[in-house]
């Protein structure tokens, strides 16, 4: 098995510890299945991954 190594700033280490919490994974299975997802073809791809992310936008809260 080979071994991947990746320098991280310190806020791109916070963002991958929220990430990899919020998804209930450790961060090194989160990056696998990152790694793992299929790559975006069309701009639609793009769209759906985008709204699967967000969430529901009717629990959404708008700032005032």
């Amino acid at each position: 098995m080979a071994i991947l190594t990746v320098r991280l700033t310190a806020e791109e280490e916070r963002l991958l510890v929220k990430r990899s919490r919020g998804a209930g994974m450790k961060k090194a299975t989160y990056v696998r299945q990152l790694i793992r997802d299929e790559p975006f073809v069309t701009g639609a791809d793009v769209v759906a991954d985008a709204t699967r992310r967000m969430g529901d936008s009717r629990l959404r809260v708008r700032r005032k």
